[in-house]
């Protein structure tokens, strides 16, 4: 037994034994705001009302309201909408100095997903003597939708994550923590998140470091456009024929959760004709109104090209893994159909941004020249060219926003900036597998979107112990490490101990490391698609081009 006091009120945790070595401490489910329930639904989260007595911190706080379609397919409804909790896990609650905090934000689209430790235990990166903290938040329409209006200004679960980085800043030294060491990181939608947290003048001064890991800002399922119209027309589908916006919030306000959960609403046709599952609901340019904080206002992609938006004197990592493509086939779109349209359609090849910008014989040229390039005049079929297929995909998705991203950081010059491509192979490689793409394992192992996780937390949801005397624990423990050093140093490598120097990132000379089992540096990854993608936006949409 364990107790901190934290500001509103005593935590009572636990001491954990560790399989890999360094036991912790752990306080799970503490809430770091009200509840968003009733009135507040929708709105910012209200700072947390202090307890009397001894709180339990043993057990996780729930999820938020979802059905889990990327980590389990399950299609049961879960959460609750009082789902605003995070986990603390520490090695050293009085260290003789104050530990560096890495603050962890989940994937899952912007729909799914949680902090809990069967995903995201402490256990690899604790040994590297730092503080974990996960985080839940709220997500899909009760955490992102949009009306334009003062009830529902959009953004309320990037909000709950200002507020739980708010929280850390007030209460992690009770921990042992150091508030002027606070690492941000995340993955997929949780790595947009961290890259939008770099812009958000809320955000401003509650970190000091960020890691984006297969996601940023700029990827094209990251900002949301047309909210208001989805918000209305979701209202319309739910049965609401009102007009007037302050009865529209009233009936949004009084549906029961799972009404509101799940609900895909397309506004254009390009949306619902693509197979892969659009996220409607996500971060969106906010509105202000007096009195009330804005999380982002304007284009991501506009903010970064023509202004110093990036907090100054933030340290940046931002990487990908090589096969990210692998995540449209999780999310439901069968790998034949797939195919099918890649084969049918030349649209299918016109990145989102193009296809908002261009009219559709322009599409249609495009689009041809696109799948000529990845399919190399052959049929486009899953025996002949599925990886050429999904290096489109990877590019498509992830990878063109993530080195878009580096490129506009690299020009201002003002933050240290790192870039990587993830390549570990092990037995710990499984989201390709579990996407229903068990057929690639036959000639390679993919390093799928997601696979980096599991060499950064145990996840013991998916896969068993790892035997420290293997060359998978090996890996981990150089993954661990370069991410834990970075958070520490603001440095990867900041000495010879891993074997290689990882350079930052300039416009010039344009370092990546290549983490896989072995560490090697290079420059320009992945260069002759990137030229590709550079020359196809230079002719049909300079607007987007960095």
């Amino acid at each position: 037994m364990v107790r901190i006091k934290v500001n509103e009120g005593v935590l009572e945790g636990s001491k954990v034994d560790n399989v890999y070595g360094k036991p912790y401490f752990s306080f799970k489910g503490i809430p770091y705001a009200e509840p968003p329930v009733g009135d507040l639904r929708f709105k910012a989260p209200k700072p947390k009302s202090p307890w009397t007595g001894v709180r339990q911190a043993k057990e996780h706080g729930p999820e938020s309201c979802q059905y889990d379609v990327i980590f389990t397919q399950s299609t049961e409804f879960i959460g609750k909408e009082d789902c605003l909790y995070l986990n603390v896990y520490t090695p050293n609650i009085e260290p003789e100095n104050p530990l560096p905090v890495m603050v962890f934000i989940h994937g899952g689209g912007f729909f799914c997903g949680s902090g809990n430790s069967e995903r995201y235990g402490p256990e690899f990166l604790i040994k590297h003597n730092v503080i974990l903290v996960t985080i839940n938040y709220r997500l899909d329409i009760l955490g992102f939708l949009c009306l334009d209006t003062e009830d529902i200004p959009g953004n309320a679960g990037m909000k709950d994550q200002v507020a739980a980085l708010r929280w850390v800043q007030n209460n992690i030294r009770n921990f042992g923590g150091d508030s002027d060491k606070v690492t941000i990181f995340g993955e997929s939608a949780g790595a947009a998140s961290v890259s939008a947290h770099l812009v958000s003048p809320m955000s401003k001064g509650l970190f000091k470091r960020a890691i984006m890991q297969s996601g940023t800002s700029l990827c094209p399922w990251a900002q949301t456009y047309g909210a208001r119209d989805r918000a209305i027309l979701l209202a319309r589908e739910l049965g609401c024929e009102c007009k007037n916006d302050k009865e529209i919030f009233e009936f949004f306000k009084n549906q029961p959760a799972i009404n509101l959960v799940n609900k895909k609403v397309q506004i254009t046709f390009t949306e619902r004709a693509k197979l892969f599952p659009h996220v409607c609901y996500g971060i969106v340019s906010e509105k202000k109104f007096e009195g009330h904080e804005c999380f982002i206002e304007g284009d991501f992609f506009d903010l970064m090209r023509n202004g110093n938006c990036i907090h100054e004197d933030v340290e940046i990592m931002n990487g990908y893994t090589e096969d990210e493509g692998f995540l449209y086939f999780a999310l439901g779109s069968p790998v034949d159909e797939v195919f099918k349209q890649a084969s049918h359609f030349a649209q299918f090849f016109v990145p989102h941004d193009i296809m908002n910008h261009v009219p559709v014989i322009e599409q249609m040229s495009l689009g041809t020249k696109i799948k000529k390039y990845y399919s190399k005049d052959q049929f486009v079929n899953k025996e002949c060219n599925f990886d050429e297929l999904l290096k489109f995909l990877s590019m498509d998705y992830f990878i063109h926003g993530a080195l878009s991203w580096q490129a506009l950081c690299a020009k201002r010059n003002k933050n240290k900036c790192y870039l990587y491509k993830f390549s570990c192979k092990s037995e710990r490689n499984i989201f390709a597998h579990n996407a229903g793409c068990s057929f690639i394992y036959a000639h390679r192992t993919p390093v799928s979107h997601v696979d980096d996780l599991f060499y950064l937390f145990p996840a013991s949801i998916s896969l068993p112990e790892v035997d420290m005397n293997s060359n998978t624990y090996k890996m981990i423990e150089q993954v661990t490490k370069l991410w834990t050093n970075f958070a520490k140093y603001g440095n990867p490598t900041p000495d010879d101990s891993l074997g290689a120097r990882w350079l930052p990132y300039t416009a010039e000379q344009k370092h990546y490391l290549d983490i896989g089992e072995e560490l090697i540096p290079g420059t320009s990854p992945d260069e002759e698609q990137i030229k590709f993608w550079e020359e196809m936006y230079r002719e049909y949409c300079p607007q987007k081009l960095w």
